[in-house]
């Protein structure tokens, strides 16, 4: 590694515009946060109490060139990345609801074969929505109910926890966007019980108490995803690159920057880390522990032998949910 390329790296992750993305959330948060009494904003759902458990609500919505380029994944995404942040949440999908506008019946068409096809593969019902197929352009929002009997969330991690990174290598990009597909990529009945087995972990993990914290790595990637973990946890991150599970071939630069159809970062006690990756080894997807969380509200980053900060909270907010 070239010297000061680590600084390089970072600098380019931090002012790219999954990041910028992040920061918008805290205008939103300043309009409608102060009406959460129990709900805390920041977190993959809403969580909300239910019996001995929660309800988990959440949502996520796809722009007009991306559903117009990759109709049938832009479908298909809608019920995976909703499954994910369910299971960032220690929780389990029960339904699924859409909104879409299209401009054409074939273009609807192909957004809800996609839209069935995720359905099908993660055994989550589609229960109805809103359909538009008169439209001027074609978007897709996508709203999903679960359950969770105890929580992983953004709020839990604590100082001197260590930090695991799960990911499934087993994928391939879909070009020209930063996706790690492990999903849509594969076919056949045998993958989608796969699937939903892998699925399953989170929850098993939260309900056996192995770990507490923990984020779906989203579009902000894998550094971005553990920014807002360590913000809305009120803790510092160091992290080691050289740690991270990656698949071959790959920059590291276009690691950081993927957003991954199954990667997950987890905090854990040092002692029960070795029991949380061995489940995910036992099922094929690779997990390390690639940091540690500490008391310095920065998150540290370090790559062969370069160390550099990535970001300093009580300089710079990123979502504004500090505690």
């Amino acid at each position: 590694m070239m010297t000061h390329e680590l600084a390089t790296l970072l600098r380019t992750l931090r002012t790219g515009r999954a990041l910028a993305a992040k920061q918008d959330i805290a205008e939103v948060s300043a309009i409608l946060g102060t009406e959460a009494k129990t709900i805390r904003l920041g977190d993959d759902c809403a969580a909300i109490p239910d019996g001995d458990g929660y309800l988990l609500l959440a949502s996520e919505g796809f722009q007009d060139n991306f559903v117009r380029s990759m109709p049938w994944f832009a479908g298909y995404c809608g019920v995976m990345v909703n499954v994910s942040d369910i299971a960032a949440m220690g929780g389990r999908p029960v339904a699924v609801v859409d909104a879409l506008w299209s401009d054409t019946s074939e273009a609807a068409g192909s957004i809800l074969i996609g839209l069935q096809d995720g359905a099908s593969t993660y055994g989550v019902p589609v229960v109805g929505g809103h359909t538009n197929m008169r439209s001027i352009h074609n978007s897709l929002s996508v709203a999903i109910l679960g359950r969770a009997r105890h929580l992983l969330t953004s709020f839990d991690a604590r100082p001197d926890e260590v930090l695991i990174a799960a990911i499934d290598l087993r994928g391939r990009w879909h070009d020209p966007h930063p996706f790690w597909d492990a999903s849509s990529a594969l076919c056949g009945t045998e993958v989608a019980a796969r699937l939903r087995g892998d699925i399953e972990l989170l929850p098993a993990i939260a309900e056996d108490g192995l770990s507490r914290a923990a984020k779906d790595i989203s579009m902000a990637g894998l550094l971005g995803t553990a920014l807002m973990l360590a913000e809305c946890s009120g803790v510092g991150m160091a992290i080691t690159l050289d740690d991270i599970p990656r698949t071959e071939g790959a920059s590291m630069e276009r690691w950081l920057s993927a957003f991954p159809s199954y990667g997950y970062l987890l905090t854990a006690r040092p002692g029960d880390a070795e029991a949380v990756m061995a489940r995910f080894h036992e099922r094929g997807i690779a997990a390390s522990v690639i940091g540690r969380c500490n008391d310095t509200h920065r998150l540290d980053v370090a790559w062969g032998n370069e160390k550099e900060t990535f970001w300093d909270i009580t300089r710079t907010p990123l979502m504004g949910f500090a505690p």
